[in-house]
């Protein structure tokens, strides 16, 4: 079970692959918000995907029928407790550190274990014999949303760059004078990718860069932004899902780091494959951070984190 969003699914990837290849025998079904099952549809190794369409009491009758023999939960949270108590079969809970967390945010105590949150999933089925293969995260791209071309631009035979510009919050997004005056140093197309939230930041930067940019917000699909990442020659990003796919793509990263840090175990996670990342990150601002998921504004009003980049 992992409900969402994005980044956090593809980040269980590793679970499911090495579940499935020193456990051949099992069955893997996912449990997902139906907003994000397109994620995990694709998966060679699950072999069904079910979605969250009714409260957590109902769902877990309706999965009674299943007969689990073991629920896997990597969300932990009052609605997987809800579930696991209603089929009342074996669990095993993905460690959150809610605690350690909270002793951050709000008073700069860093009681975290150094470790990325992938290996922090894979240690949820270790008494299973489970161990990490070092191959990294999956993104499965379905052939139907593959782009050749769009509008004239051919990703399969030019070189560029793609930029996520969006961000679930504000706080996490890199403002577009900064985008603008990094991308305006760089020699080859750019292609921002994000969602219609982000479309009317997207044509501020387009129309500063010129025929330099092209931008998409709001006008692909998860996939189809993959694709367009999976041809790239570099993904510039916030701390966000896309830089994930990105990282399972094995697609070298740029990302820029604003309210959250590095030492929430999120960051590209390539396994043992040697990939580029650079990570940007001002680590002097004293409020860093100043919540584990972000803001609609910065709370001191000075946004210095992303500001001083």
């Amino acid at each position: 079970m992992r409900f969402s969003s994005i980044g956090d699914i593809v980040l269980t990837t590793p679970v499911l692959r090495c579940l499935k290849k020193q456990l051949p025998d099992c069955c893997i079904h996912y449990l997902t918000k139906s907003s994000f099952a397109n994620i995990v549809a694709n998966n060679p190794y699950i072999d069904q995907v079910h979605v969250l369409d009714k409260n957590p009491f109902q769902k877990g009758l309706a999965l009674r029928e299943e007969n689990f023999d073991l629920i896997i939960d990597l969300h932990h949270n009052l609605r997987t407790l809800i579930i696991k108590k209603t089929l009342g079969v074996k669990s095993y809970s993905f460690p959150k550190l809610n605690i350690e967390k909270f002793l951050l945010v709000h008073f700069k105590i860093n009681k975290l274990p150094n470790k990325h949150i992938v290996d922090r999933y894979l240690s949820t089925v270790k008494s299973l014999g489970i161990e990490n293969d070092g191959e990294g995260l999956d993104f499965f791209i379905p052939a139907t949303e593959r782009v050749d071309q769009w509008n004239g631009f051919k990703p399969t035979e030019e070189k560029y760059y793609t930029w996520a510009i969006g961000a679930q919050h504000f706080t996490k997004r890199l403002p577009n004078h900064k985008i603008i005056e990094k991308a305006q140093k760089l020699n080859h197309k750019i292609v921002l990718l994000g969602g219609k939230e982000d479309r009317a930041n997207g044509e501020i930067i387009a129309q500063a860069l010129g025929d330099q940019c092209l931008n998409l917000c709001g006008q692909l699909t998860l996939n189809q932004s993959a694709s367009f990442i999976a041809q790239s020659m570099q993904l510039f990003t916030n701390d966000t899902g896309l830089m994930h796919i990105a990282a399972a793509l094995r697609i070298p990263i740029v990302s820029f780091w604003g309210n959250t840090i590095p030492a929430f175990g999120m960051t590209p996670y390539y396994g043992k494959h040697i990939i580029e990342h650079t990570l940007i990150q001002n680590s002097e601002i004293s409020c860093r951070p100043c919540s584990k998921i972000g803001h609609h504004a910065c709370p001191k009003k000075h946004f210095n984190c992303m500001e001083t980049l």
